[in-house]
């Protein structure tokens, strides 16, 4: 069972200790609503936990596999891409997961990409209040009105 397989069935049964096993202790996570990735396995496997809370019907529907340059360094890296559809604030998403594999083909790097925009902004929404519910980052602070 390859790297991807496992993440699969790992995301399919919602079973973040099976995810944790897959991520490299210096993964990085690009997001379709941060510029910034997310680093590190403590803070990816946080926001796998509300990502797996915020998602309706989530499921898998293709794999690719292949190599891809990484984001961190360029190189090109043995790589899959998982299909996915799912919903989140109401909204029909389509998107993908870019897996990035080190050489013991564990997870250094994860790209999602999601459409149409509409469905971005309402997982961003939906991710940020889990994020801060979660104490993973600090609420925004409150501005005059």
């Amino acid at each position: 069972m390859t790297t991807a397989d496992r993440f699969r069935a790992a995301v399919d049964h919602r079973d973040l200790a099976a995810v944790d096993e897959l991520l490299t202790d210096d993964v990085r996570l690009y997001s379709p609503v941060k510029f910034t990735p997310f680093e590190g396995r403590p803070m990816v496997l946080g926001l796998f936990g509300v990502l797996l809370r915020t998602f309706e019907n989530f499921r898998y529907v293709g794999e690719f596999t292949g190599t891809a340059q990484t984001g961190t360094d360029g190189t090109a890296a043995p790589s899959a891409v998982l299909v996915f559809r799912a919903e989140a604030g109401g909204k029909e998403i389509h998107g993908i997961d870019l897996l990035h594999f080190d050489d013991d083909g564990r997870i250094k790097e994860l790209t999602v990409m999601v459409r149409p925009q509409s469905a971005v902004r309402a997982l961003g929404d939906a991710v940020l209040a889990g994020l801060i519910a979660d104490g993973l980052v600090p609420a925004p602070a409150d501005q005059p009105g």
